[in-house]
């Protein structure tokens, strides 16, 4: 009895050091497997549905390559149409897509305004250098670093600048006001204030309240990545600035949520004569600046589209690439909510 009770004891005490070890050891190296996971590598716009400078007509671009933090050669585009601009908007891309390439329609508005644009592809998305994203704040640090360039560039230096960004853009532009107080105006497009408010929220739509356990040692891996960057967020970026901000979302929105996000900042700046909030019910998170129209289009697209792959006998890849070659139109699928760009405009032309 006494030896059955002792080796029961040890079992228990075996199994609670287990318990312990793994208490201690698993959710740094859980957190380290889903960072990695998500930012770990490199991201490359879908050829099937990418733009292309001949698709606007008048339209110019020029090609650059700056340096961002570790060294690493980032793509920029300028795309103007005159010779005499009034200011420069630095745009700042998405995640997930590949770079700049789905903006160049909003970049076309902004050059047909008498603006020139300055965009670029962040680290590992299309023609930049990187083998992997890194994760979030990296972006503030490529346009940080993209803000360096244009101030220093003899053909930009004396241009008033503003700033564009959707989603990982829009964060990214909100949180650099930390760094570049002297930028004029700023639109923000589904973004979200820090890096771990988005985390948390994909993590918890997938994880539940598991990603509390983690949250904490993925704020320990961003610090050690990216220092005094991974705590810069929007709301100090206000605070440290006098830009004038236009802030718009979609309360729909499925990827960045608006009650943890516009209405954070909604709360806290409404009435502010630097701030203009512009909400909308049914737009989503990725075409938020476009037509309703677009709209209508896509989902008539889509639905010839399940026809086409029904009638072909299942979806395949190539299918998928043959049949968007040939059938989608992307000036109609980009179409821009002209209204919408008229206010950032005005925005800019406000504080020029």
């Amino acid at each position: 009895m006494k030896k059955t009770l002792k080796i029961t004891l040890t079992i228990v005490g075996a199994l609670a050091a287990l318990l312990i070890l793994a208490a201690i050891f698993a959710p740094p190296i859980i957190a380290r497997v889903v960072y990695d996971d998500n930012f770990g590598k490199r991201f490359e716009t879908y050829k099937p549905t990418a733009r292309s400078i001949d698709e606007f007509e008048g339209l110019n671009v020029a090609e650059y390559a700056f340096k961002s933090d570790k060294g690493q050669k980032l793509a920029g585009y300028k795309y103007y149409r005159g010779d005499d601009p009034k200011g420069v908007v630095v745009m700042a891309h998405g995640f997930g897509g590949g770079g700049h390439n789905d903006y160049m329609v909003v970049a076309d508005y902004f050059a047909s305004c008498g603006y020139d644009v300055f965009a670029y592809d962040a680290t590992g998305n299309d023609k930049s250098e990187g083998k992997e994203v890194g994760g979030m704040p990296q972006g503030v640090i490529d346009l940080d670093y993209a803000l360096r360039f244009v101030e220093s560039t003899e053909e930009f230096a004396d241009l008033p600048i503003m700033l564009w960004g959707h989603s990982w853009g829009a964060y990214s532009v909100g949180s650099v006001l930390n760094l570049h107080p002297e930028v004029k105006a700023a639109v923000m497009v589904s973004g979200f204030d820090k890096s771990a408010d988005i985390i948390e929220f994909q993590g918890r739509e997938i994880a539940g309240d598991a990603i509390d356990w983690l949250m904490p040692y993925i704020n320990k891996i961003e610090e050690k990545k990216f220092g005094t960057y991974a705590s810069l967020s929007c709301m100090d970026g206000f605070a440290s600035s006098n830009t004038a901000v236009m802030i718009v979302h979609s309360k729909d929105d499925g990827m960045v949520p608006y009650d943890k996000s516009y209405q954070k900042f909604y709360d806290k700046y409404n009435g502010d004569s630097r701030f203009e909030f512009v909400s909308f019910d049914d737009k989503g998170h990725n075409f938020v600046f476009c037509a309703e129209s677009s709209f209508e289009y896509r989902d008539e697209f889509n639905r010839q589209f399940d026809e086409y792959m029904a009638a072909a006998g299942g979806f395949t890849p190539e299918l998928k690439a043959k049949y968007l070659e040939e059938n989608l139109d992307k000036k109609q699928q980009y179409a821009l909510d002209e209204e919408l760009m008229k206010k950032m405009s005005e925005l800019y032309d406000n504080n020029l």
